[in-house]
């Protein structure tokens, strides 16, 4: 999620699963390619399983980057097929690329040829007027011949203009089936069902029809929902961590990071919703708040 799941957001999630995989916010490849490449690939080794992904529509440059996350021990490469913001408009990827669906299957076949990590695309059922589930297989067809390993896919469709990307995260209907019938058209493509999720219990039943659950925003704003996603998904026995013993894994880490000359607010940013829902949880945002303000 952009300007969300940074470095610090996911090393504060991943206190609350150790199995999950985590996604980076989307990185373009024109910004890793003319800019700090090391910087914006930065991660705490804590975080794997670790996703990487991409932006952009140049073939060549997105399997250098996919090269470069490799060889920094990345354990899957994601492209974004289904932003639909002006910005990511303007540069030519997002969602406006399922309008191309040969030059995304381009850009698979070339970052499966550059890296030996899976290489997954998160993408929507549909864009604009175009949305059936003819189309959706189609375009899914093209990716599985070019080796796709996974798809992610936003069981909502995209407008391209007329709706702002919030709009475009709650407005489009949520269609469901359409995904569950696409698995059932490619049973060998593990596919991941995204948007309104919001529960565990909800991705449990979604987990009968799919094989993977994304879970956006809601982890973001109340991430305590993630602390027993190791022993309902993965068959942990280990005891569910309670919120304290989450902030007190936080401690070191943010300490460490302070001496560096990071701000502490850039991380405690990312913990506004640890007691979302719980009484006083007011008094803990408006705590969290006044030290980001507080802290130089």
């Amino acid at each position: 999620m952009m300007d969300l799941t940074d470095r610090h957001c996911r090393f504060f999630l991943r206190q609350l699963s150790k199995h999950m995989q985590l996604y980076t916010e989307m990185i373009t490849a024109k910004a890793l390619i003319h800019g700090n490449t090391a910087q914006l690939l930065e991660y705490h080794t804590d975080e794997h399983p670790l996703c990487l992904q991409l932006g952009g529509s140049d073939p060549k440059e997105l399997a250098q980057c996919a090269k470069w996350a490799e060889d920094l021990g990345y354990d899957e490469i994601n492209l974004n097929v289904g932003c639909p913001s002006d910005r990511v408009q303007a540069g030519e990827f997002g969602l406006c690329l399922m309008k191309k669906p040969m030059l995304v299957a381009e850009i698979v076949t070339q970052i499966k040829a550059s890296v030996k990590i899976p290489v997954s695309v998160k993408t929507r059922i549909g864009y604009d007027h175009v949305e059936s589930h003819e189309h959706l297989h189609a375009f899914i067809t093209q990716l599985v011949e070019a080796g796709v390993d996974q798809v992610s896919i936003h069981a909502r469709k995209g407008w391209l203009h007329g709706l702002s990307p919030k709009e475009n995260r709650t407005i489009p209907p949520l269609q469901y089936e359409m995904v569950y019938r696409l698995k059932k058209d490619f049973p060998n493509l593990p596919i991941a069902i995204n948007g309104g999720i919001e529960t565990l219990d909800a991705a449990r039943i979604h987990l009968e029809n799919v094989d993977g659950v994304m879970i956006g925003r809601a982890a973001y704003y109340d991430a305590y929902i993630l602390a027993e996603v190791d022993q309902q998904f993965y068959g942990s026995t280990a005891p569910i961590p309670t919120r304290e013993e989450i902030l007190e894994c936080m401690q070191p880490y943010y300490e460490a990071k302070m001496k560096k000359g990071v701000p502490l607010r850039s991380i405690t940013r990312h913990m506004l919703g640890l007691y979302h829902g719980q009484p006083n949880a007011k008094a803990w945002r408006r705590k969290m708040t006044n030290q980001q303000m507080e802290t130089p």
